[in-house]
């Protein structure tokens, strides 16, 4: 059976070089193993989610030459998401979290990227509660033993990396972790290509599915990010220059490319290159 890969930028804002890069990384890979397209948007971040950014990824990709064979929106899967809720509650593997931000952090150590190890603390609680609260997974200690196509072999624990993570937040969002399990489940994802800024969730994405019942997860890569001036990476928190910035000054696809190339050390120079050329070279470095 054909493979499939995914492209899944989240509409929070609009798209910039970064998820260019990306996206010839995903384009890339799709031509060398022979893979389909899937383009999903993530819109499980309901209060910063915008139509017109929506909008904005297709006809940004378009612009550029990017053709696809499915699309999908989170927010249509949100029975999907109900649903695998509801199979690891029949597990026992899901519990509510009282603790707010301030005694996450106040209660819990730090990762080395900063982000909470929960300690289980409402694993223990056994009378629920009316109060706001979110949803957390029960991560089995286990070592998760996972290859990246890129960098290689790795060895992660998420029970000692992460602890039990939310699956869904204190409004009622499902989170990032959750959805993109669940979705990469259903839609039959076989290779995910991103940007080396996700690796660190990747052990516990391969945890939770297992969880979920897939035990054989996706290949992964975890391609290299343009970084800005100061060196950190693009984003649209920090408002990036976006690529529909680039589009109303008049430049060309060919222009952009060869920008987002030679930023992210791929060709010598920013000399204008054509959408097959690039996936050529990207290619030659999978």
């Amino acid at each position: 059976m054909k493979g499939k890969t995914r492209f899944a930028p989240s509409p929070t804002g609009y798209l910039h070089e970064g998820h260019l890069l990306s996206a010839l990384y995903v384009w890339a890979a799709a031509r060398k193993w022979d893979l389909s397209i899937h383009l999903r948007i993530e819109d499980h971040d309901q209060e910063r989610a915008k139509p017109e950014h929506i909008a904005a990824i297709r006809e940004d990709l378009q612009w550029l030459g990017f053709a696809w064979q499915s699309e999908s929106i989170q927010s249509s899967h949100f029975d999907r998401f109900e649903k695998k809720l509801k199979e690891l509650q029949e597990k026992g593997l899901v519990y509510p979290c009282y603790c707010s931000r301030k005694e996450l952090d106040a209660e819990n150590p730090k990762n080395e990227y900063g982000e909470v190890i929960y300690q289980g603390k409402c694993s223990f609680e056994t009378k629920e509660s009316s109060l706001p609260h979110s949803l957390r997974v029960k991560i089995l200690d286990k070592v998760i033993y996972w290859n990246d196509l890129r960098l290689g072999d790795f060895e992660e624990n998420p029970k000692f990396q992460c602890g039990d993570f939310p699956i869904r937040d204190r409004i009622g969002q499902w989170t990032y972790q959750f959805a993109v399990c669940t979705d990469d489940i259903e839609e039959g994802i076989t290779h995910v290509i991103r940007g080396e800024d996700i690796r660190n969730s990747t052990a516990r994405q391969i945890a939770l599915m297992e969880l979920m019942g897939r035990p054989e997860p996706p290949k992964y890569l975890h391609h290299a990010l343009i970084v800005d001036a100061s060196g950190k990476k693009l984003s649209k928190r920090e408002k990036a220059h976006s690529i529909r910035q680039d589009r109303e000054a008049g430049v060309s696809p060919q222009e952009l490319l060869g920008r987002v190339l030679f930023k992210a050390g791929l060709q010598a120079s920013a000399a204008p290159t054509d959408l097959n050329t690039a996936l050529d070279l990207i290619c030659q470095h999978l």
